[in-house]
Parts: structure tokens; sequence; C-alpha cells
């Protein structure tokens, strides 16, 4: 006897497994592949029950499914209680959703995302959170416009102390340059840029980001010239404009302590 919404085919070489489906509001659901028939057919029952039983949501569904895997579990309560199916693990919440990635836990974002995440799915590599986009991996940070290097606590952090809370207005973004760190001198922000080269070098202290930004990169450009082989990161620096970024290049002096350490390299 055929089990409902169950489809046997056949791999390449040959194997079988079992395709099964649902269909809802006039959306043909894939609820994945299985290579047990009885397996197979209990997700098609467990969906069913998702779907038909409103007392079964995002707190308790876990006792009541053993077969679906959690994307498919949040992509049907969604469509269910939303009534809008959408292919990634995302569950709507009014001003905002939630991204729910299996071992890392619910993501929050703001529905400006809601486009770029219903169409790229999360993935989690030793607690980098990236997307692939044309072939290429991009951290969900660079968003915010938080580069790969930034460390969590000196560079960015959560305003609300939730660390899986991706909303725009809990993003807190303390330093966006490479090699340059906040740092309060008698209650006033300065920011300082440090370039490291078997230790850190203080190149200088500024009242700007961008100008710390643009002595950092001067100190890169002077350390590849002396012959220093190192994959240096460079800032690209959007405050000025190619004149601009010149002129405060050529202002800024480096530290004679460093340019005598450039030398006996």
């Amino acid at each position: 006897m055929k089990n409902k919404g169950v489809y046997k085919t056949a791999r390449k070489d040959g194997s079988i497994y079992y395709r099964v489906s649902i269909s809802r509001g006039g959306k043909h659901v894939s609820l994945g592949s299985f290579d047990d028939p009885t397996h197979a057919a209990e997700a098609y029952r467990e969906a069913e029950r998702l779907y038909n039983d409103s007392d079964i949501g995002l707190l308790n569904w876990k006792d009541h499914v053993t077969f679906l895997h959690q994307d498919k579990v949040i992509t049907i309560l969604n469509h269910r209680d939303n009534n809008m199916y959408i292919g990634t693990p995302i569950y709507l919440r009014g001003r905002f959703f939630s991204y729910f990635l299996k071992g890392v836990g619910e993501l929050k974002f703001d529905n400006d995302d809601l486009f770029y995440y219903s169409s790229h799915r999360i993935l989690c590599h030793d607690g980098h959170l990236y997307v692939n986009d044309y072939g290429m991996q991009y951290g969900i940070l660079a968003r915010y416009g938080i580069k790969n290097f930034a460390v969590a606590g000196k560079d960015y952090s959560f305003a609300n102390g939730d660390n899986l809370d991706y909303r725009y207005s809990n993003i807190i973004v303390i330093n966006k340059y490479h090699g340059v760190s906040a740092v309060s001198i008698r209650d006033i922000t300065r920011y300082e840029a440090r370039i490291i080269i078997n230790g850190a070098f203080l190149i200088g202290r500024f009242d700007s980001d961008a100008r710390a930004a643009v002595a950092y990169n001067k100190a890169v450009d002077a350390a590849v010239d002396a012959g220093i082989d190192k994959n240096f990161i460079q800032n690209y620096v959007v405050e000025y404009t190619p004149k601009e970024y010149a002129r405060v290049y050529t202002e800024i002096k480096l530290p004679g302590k460093y340019l005598e350490y450039l030398k006996k390299h």
C-alpha cells in the first residue's frame, strides 16, 4: 500500500530512497528524503500533525517530532501561523523575525533583512556564521560594516548582551578599522593605531578612527617597503575622498622608533 506523500525513487547508482512532500495552501512543501519507507511515512504524518494541531509550536515541537529536520519544522510552523511559506528556517514575529540555526539557537533579525535571509541559508563553522553568495563565503557581521577579523567585546558588542540578537539597534560597532582601537583617556575617546610585527608598535593616537586607519595603512606601506613579508590587511577608509586621504596620509608622521625598527630589519 502506497503511503500518502511518499514517492519511491532511485539514485544514479540504482539504490532506492523515498522523497516526501505535503501540499498546504496551494504550496507544495518538500519534507526531505529518507532511505526507510517507514521513516518517510512517519515524517509525512508529523508534518500533517504540525499543520493541523495549533497547540504544537516553537516551544514544544520536539515532543511531537522524530523524523522531520528542524529546518522543515520551523518552515511548517511559520507557514501555518503566518500564512507565508519561506524556504529557510524563519519564523515571523511582527516587527522582527527569528532564524533558527541548529546547534546555535534562535537568531533575531530586523525585517529589513527578511528578503536576504529568505534566499540565503546561514551556516556555522567553528562559531563563525556566514552565508554562501556567488560562490563566496560572507560573514553575517559584514552587513553591519564589521570586518572578518573583528573581535566581539573589543571591536563590536551587543547592546542587550544577547550575542544572537542581530537587530541593527542591538549592534554596537566599536572599532571598524583594522589596527585601530578606541581608548578613553581622561574621559576623552581617542583612537590608537597599532601594527603587529614581532610585537605591537603604537603608531599614534588620533581624534578620529578614520585618521588612525590612515596611519595604520601608512605603517603597513612602510613595512612592505622595508621588505617585511606578511599578509597585512589594508583599510578602505570611507570617510575621505581620494584627495583628502592623500592629504591626511602626507600629514601623518610615523614614530621614529618604528622607522628605526624597519631600518634594522
